[in-house]
């Protein structure tokens, strides 16, 4: 029988995102409480009214300029800033939805997203802007319909800044559209295939209010609203930051001192000047706080706790980081396709269940299953199902993804990832079904790469693979290719890793080097027998004793 989550149940409204937020009666905050505010800049911020306001303005003018339509979308092409938050509520005013882009992506990245999504404007700031419009040039974005977030104006006053996006005339008939929260999607987060293309993660307002108040649910009554402060480091553009960073915080009035981007110094400067209580992280941030001597030159004792997912953390990190520091760790787990938290380790368990990813969300129900189809008991180990309100509503134009991602009768979403369930309800995550390579969360199709370098003249075959970088705690791509004649150099190896780089996001390339091989290991259908290739690489790397390059 599938297992039913140990937290109690919780009520889920009936309502879109904007009711959510910002029409409810139980709100434990003044309107004044400060949100969101700029790590960079403290005069920078947004209260929870001024959230409000200015997302209603831009809203008003979405419609207004631009003859806005229900189900329009909007992509924003930005590093994290404080402007998202009204220009997302803004979207969702005017009845659009928000498909975020990541800011390392190429113009030819950029440009299948907008394509795919059939976005109809484009946000992003002024470091960004060339190749923002590039990509809109191509996806057939008019570029009027490009406009800026951020400090930063156009100099050119060719691209106009969000907050000009405002109705000029009959704003009162520009009421805010209600969404079905069920049915009416909020977001389109993409999300690496197995194809090598990304696919576009449908994500209804009910699916992003149910991850929301899971989230509350289960660990919730560790923070409150008007007292903890938040350091919004994970990116907005991924599901994680949105519903973490963005979400949360105007629904729990919590203070989020917004990075636009990692960088230790910067980091540890918040937490000490802004008395920081929790954080959201990825491991390879856990790898630096274990060990960079800068750590020990702040004040960090403010932290309550932080929270990592993507990867499993060892124990002996987690002692490492503690001893050191004081500071308690506990983890987490979730995909794009479930909103995405799905479990985490109660604040007053963090240690005792070290290496799990804590237990299941409220109203969930999950199972572990063989790959004969079959439910396995606990402590045995099967690909994890799950089902609950915040599971997607399927992959955006594909609906044979869809249906291969869910179970024949459609009630159970298959997560791709292997583990098992101890007896007290923890649950762990031990390897991946999917080929899927997770470089600090983001993910990487191998198939994309090796689609790329089969361009390369050097290249005769190839085949992509993720390997373990010990010291950071995240794989990274190592590309195994069988060379054109005369060019299974070192310098050829370097010089094809790049190239690479020029052509791809900074977390697709091959940070695991290249590696030349005689012949790829196939099955008789063609098929990559990549396990083949992983122990390769697990020999080769305990032989020479070589890290990945990072």
């Amino acid at each position: 029988m599938p297992t039913d989550s140990s937290f109690p149940t919780v009520e889920i409204p009936s309502v879109d995102l904007w009711g959510f937020i910002f029409e409810r009666k139980d709100r434990n905050f003044s309107d004044d409480q400060v949100i969101y505010r700029s790590c960079n800049d403290s005069s920078r911020k947004y209260s929870w009214r001024e959230v409000r306001e200015a997302a209603e303005a831009f809203g008003k003018g979405l419609r207004n300029q631009w003859d806005w339509s229900k189900g329009d979308t909007l992509a924003i092409y930005a590093p994290n800033d404080v402007d998202f938050s009204p220009i997302i509520y803004g979207t969702f005013y005017a009845g659009g939805i928000v498909t975020p882009a990541n800011p390392a992506y190429s113009a030819n990245e950029l440009e299948f997203q907008l394509k795919n999504s059939e976005a109809k404007a484009l946000v992003t700031t002024k470091k960004f802007l060339a190749n923002a419009e590039k990509a809109a040039k191509k996806a057939g974005i008019d570029s009027d319909r490009i406009i800026l977030l951020g400090e930063e104006r156009d100099d050119s006053h060719r691209f106009k800044h969000w907050t000009n996006i405002r109705a000029t005339s009959g704003a009162v008939r520009y009421r805010r559209r209600k969404m079905d929260p069920d049915k009416d999607l909020a977001f389109l987060a993409y999300s690496s295939g197995t194809t090598g293309l990304p696919k576009g993660v449908m994500l209804s307002h009910r699916n992003i209010i149910a991850d929301v108040l899971l989230i509350n649910g289960a660990v919730g009554k560790w923070y409150e609203g008007g007292k903890d402060k938040i350091l919004g480091v994970l990116p907005f553009f991924h599901i994680y930051g949105l519903t973490g960073l963005l979400h949360q915080p105007l629904h729990r009035g919590l203070e989020v001192i917004v990075m636009p981007a990692f960088d230790l110094k910067v980091f540890l400067e918040a937490i000490q000047e802004h008395k920081i209580t929790f954080i959201y992280v990825a491991p390879p941030v856990i790898v630096r706080l274990a060990r960079d001597e800068l750590v020990s030159k702040y004040d960090i004792s403010s932290v309550k706790m932080i929270t990592s997912g993507a990867a499993p953390l060892t124990k002996e990190l987690v002692d490492t980081v503690h001893k050191r520091t004081k500071i308690k760790i506990n983890q987490a787990y979730g995909l794009s396709e479930t909103s995405p938290m799905t479990h985490t380790q109660p604040w007053d368990e963090w240690y005792s269940s070290v290496g799990s990813v804590g237990k299941m969300f409220p109203n969930m129900l999950a199972k572990y299953m063989s790959e004969e189809g079959e439910e396995v008991p606990p402590n045995q180990p099967g690909e994890l199902w799950l089902s609950g309100p915040n599971v997607f509503k399927g992959y955006w134009k594909n609906e044979k993804a869809t249906k291969d991602s869910m179970s024949p009768d459609g009630k159970f979403f298959k997560t791709g990832d292997v583990g098992y369930q101890d007896a007290n309800n923890n649950f762990y995550i031990t390897d991946r079904v999917k080929e899927l390579i997770k470089y600090k969360g983001f993910q990487v199709a191998p198939a994309e790469l090796e689609g790329k370098l089969m361009d390369h003249e050097g290249v005769n075959d190839v085949a992509v693979i993720g390997v373990q970088d010990e010291e950071m705690h995240t794989e990274v791509p190592r590309a195994y290719i069988v060379p054109a004649k005369g060019k299974d150099s070192d310098k050829d190896a370097e010089e094809i890793v790049k190239w690479v780089s020029e052509q791809v996001a900074s977390h697709k390339r091959l940070r695991g080097g290249v590696r030349f091989i005689e012949e790829i290991p196939k099955s008789a259908s063609g098929k990559i027998l990549r396990r083949v290739l992983k122990d390769k690489a697990k020999q080769e790397d305990k032989d020479s004793g070589k890290k990945a390059k990072l």
